[in-house]
């Protein structure tokens, strides 16, 4: 059963029993991230999620930890473009070390400065990481060019130069500045007692930042290239569309096309590229969503011999997908979200997750029940219209390795009716 309670401040605590299990998943999510930095702090939010577990006014960063693993428990935290998330997976009966830690460390965090020199170390040997990683980096770079010269476009990592100098009051008044108990969501799934959980995070919950800043920057799709020569074995091509937000009466209809698109060994492109040609060891497509635009792209590894005859057929197949849909291939494609929604259901951190993330996106919690209309409303001709608009659109490509032989984003945009 869901429940939902808001606090006079504004804080919303959401919660979902869940019979039969022991265990419990907690989380604070934010509708703070990458996209709330401006350019010469890139990479302070991710950098505010490291140091909020190096120590609190009564813990350091050791007690913080073993709290949590002592119990057999796990906590863990990550950043994206619009939201950052610190969780923990616990028994039922430890979810008041959880409670305890994860309101600690958004109320009294002392970023102290030794803390701060040394996770600076830590995130920048992580972008060098991420560097040397071309089939993670490819889609940084594709969203740089897609959207230039805005938060929308750059790294949740930021880079090396700017992590080196973001200070202790940067990373302190970044928190300031955007956390607020009305951007935040506490949510719990498990073996949870809803007013017992409320009573506890009202008892913790003292001291919350209580920033005002909301001037998130529209996002702006332009398009554009990134192209680097590399040597490596494979040319790591990502091949890309504006795609539609959250609120797009077409959402299910895209992820729908993704799917028959790229989504599986079963997909046309796997088909077609992989099986028939092996042109490709991999080739997936994926739609992505944010508040107010999204990406849709295709991915694929291939050799410096074989881009030249990949190109025509991934157009080709961009260019018929739309107007060759089956009835088979619609009903695969809702079936694969219709499977993948009920088998999160039995998650206790998805479903903690996914009530944080559409209270966040949605201002409420949406019933599996209306999901699963709005998947069965997907028809053939919702899919051709929305295929047929996406890849209409402005290309944006971003390719890392052997490219000398990829024809420029112009000729491929030509090939695109």
């Amino acid at each position: 059963m869901l429940k939902i309670t808001e606090l006079e401040n504004g804080l919303r605590i959401v919660t979902q029993n869940m019979p039969g299990l022991e265990t419990v998943s907690m989380g604070i999510w934010n509708a703070v991230g990458g996209r709330d930095e401006v350019e010469e702090n890139n990479g302070v939010a991710h950098l505010l999620e490291h140091m909020a577990f190096k120590g609190t006014k009564t813990k350091n960063a050791l007690q913080i930890a073993e709290t949590i693993e002592n119990v057999g428990g796990d906590i863990n935290a990550y950043t994206s473009k619009e939201i950052t998330a610190y969780y923990v997976k616990l028994l039922a009966d430890d979810l008041h070390y959880g409670v305890d830690i994860l309101t600690d460390i958004l109320q009294n965090s002392t970023f102290d400065e030794d803390e701060l020199n040394r996770e600076r170390g830590v995130i920048i040997q992580e972008i060098g990481m991420y560097l040397d990683t071309p089939d993670d980096m490819i889609f940084d770079y594709w969203q740089e060019k897609a959207f230039p010269n805005q938060p929308m476009g750059r790294s949740i990592l930021g880079k090396s130069e700017i992590i080196k100098n973001i200070s202790r009051e940067e990373v302190k008044g970044f928190m300031a500045n955007h956390y607020n108990p009305k951007k935040m969501i506490i949510s719990a799934a498990g073996k949870i007692n809803h007013d017992e959980f409320v009573g506890m995070i009202k008892k913790s919950c003292i001291n919350l930042p209580l920033g005002n800043s909301n001037d998130r920057e529209k996002a702006n799709y332009l398009s554009g290239e990134y192209r680097e020569e590399k040597k490596l074995e494979q040319v790591h091509l990502l091949l890309g569309f504006e795609g539609i937000d959250y609120h797009h009466d077409d959402y299910y209809s895209l992820l729908v096309f993704s799917s028959l698109l790229g989504g599986g060994m079963s997909s046309r492109l796997f088909q077609e590229i992989r099986e028939k040609r092996g042109l490709v060891y991999g080739i997936s497509s994926f739609s992505s969503a944010y508040t107010d635009t999204g990406m849709f792209g295709i991915y694929c590894g291939t050799g410096e011999n074989q881009i030249q005859e990949l190109i025509p057929v991934l157009c080709n197949e961009l260019n018929t997908a739309p107007s060759s849909i089956s009835a088979k291939e619609i009903s695969r494609g809702k079936a694969q979200l219709k499977a993948s929604l009920m088998m999160g259901r039995e998650s206790a951190f998805r479903r903690c997750e996914s009530a944080a993330r559409q209270l966040l996106v949605f201002n409420r919690v949406i019933d599996p029940s209306e999901t699963l209309e709005q998947i069965n409303a997907v028809s053939k001709e919702s899919v051709e219209k929305i295929a047929k608009q996406i890849v209409s659109g402005s290309m944006t490509i971003s390719s890392i390795g052997p490219i000398k032989n990829l024809e420029k984003v112009e000729q491929i945009q030509s090939r695109i009716n």
